[in-house]
């Protein structure tokens, strides 16, 4: 007996031995076929029009084709499933962004948790808000708008893409640190919510640069500040909340890359250099200034970092201003 288990053993621990250069071997091979990058929403919007143009560049530095699949539905969840759900090797990547890794598992009740089955591996944009407001209101600048707020509590609209949406969350942060209370209404998208601003049903809005720059320039809507750390170079001349003397009202809407949890490291760490190098181009950097954000530089150990930082701030967003679904 003692014999057969000895041999038993000897078995396996050969067993694994056999198996630890093949793993290793195929490791330093990745990738050897495409890669099929999840992104969430559907083609045409500015989550896929990121996905394509940085998983294009670093398709050309890793030498094998990024696969855009489009898996839309229930605020990104069902795609953060799908990519929790997928082999770990490297050959399915997730676009995973604020929503789906931290807004969404506090506001849906969905029973499961990809957010924690998904690890960061580099960001690529940031995507600031802008404090726009209807061009007709007394308010044309930001101290205007919050002393208006203070004596009227309650008065002013404030729309949105929809409950939950970074929109809605940037206000409710806003109005939590400055100490105002706007009326929150809710709209399926922020092209109808722009356009109930333009039209003078609401007040105000927080909406992102690729919503509202047309509507700005054009002096539909006025602008009075971004919510980002730094001024965009779309609109250089205007202020953030930080520099108007808010800092903790400063958020941003993210994207970046995720892997299901346990993909090898080495697979990992080849596809953070190559979206790295991708964000770094300057081509690349431009369209994403054009999407209304700024390359998000975050590697894998302070993107991760970000991620559990952000959950603990807009958990406690969330909670405090009892945001639920429409």
């Amino acid at each position: 007996m003692f014999i057969k288990r000895v041999t038993g053993a000897l078995a396996a621990i050969a067993a694994a031995m056999s198996l630890a250069p093949a793993t290793a071997s195929a490791d330093a091979a990745f990738p050897d076929r495409p890669i099929r990058f999840i992104v969430p929403f559907t083609a045409g919007g500015i989550t896929d029009n990121v996905a394509r143009t940085v998983g294009a560049r670093a398709a050309e530095l890793l030498g094998q084709p990024i696969i855009i699949e489009n898996r839309a539905g229930a605020g990104g969840n069902i795609g953060a499933e799908y990519a929790a759900n997928s082999k770990p090797d490297g050959y399915t990547i997730f676009l995973g962004t604020q929503g789906t890794q931290v807004t969404n598992p506090l506001i849906y009740n969905t029973g499961s948790r990809p957010d924690k089955a998904l690890t960061a591996v580099q960001g690529l944009t940031a995507i600031p808000n802008i404090v726009v407001v209807n061009e007709s209101r007394p308010y044309d600048t930001l101290d205007k708008l919050i002393a208006y707020a203070k004596a009227n509590p309650g008065k002013l609209n404030t729309s949105s893409a929809g409950a939950g949406t970074g929109t809605h969350l940037a206000s409710e942060l806003f109005q939590s640190i400055v100490g105002v209370k706007f009326s929150h209404i809710p709209f399926k998208g922020s092209a109808p919510s722009i356009t109930a601003l333009i039209g003078g049903q609401v007040d105000l809005s927080f909406d992102y640069p690729v919503s509202t720059e047309a509507f700005i320039k054009s002096g539909k809507i006025r602008a009075l500040a971004v919510t980002g750390e730094t001024r965009l170079p779309t609109f250089p001349d205007l202020p953030t909340l930080a520099e108007l003397g808010y800092p903790g009202a400063t958020s941003i809407s993210w994207m970046g890359v995720f892997v299901p949890a346990g993909t090898p490291e080495p697979v990992a760490a080849k596809l953070e250099k190559a979206f790295a190098q991708a964000i770094d181009d300057p081509q690349i950097a431009s369209r994403l200034i054009g999407f209304g954000g700024v390359p998000l530089k975050k590697n894998s150990a302070d993107f991760n970092a970000f991620v559990r930082e952000e959950s603990i701030k807009w958990g406690n967003v969330v909670k405090e201003a009892n945001v639920k679904l429409d």
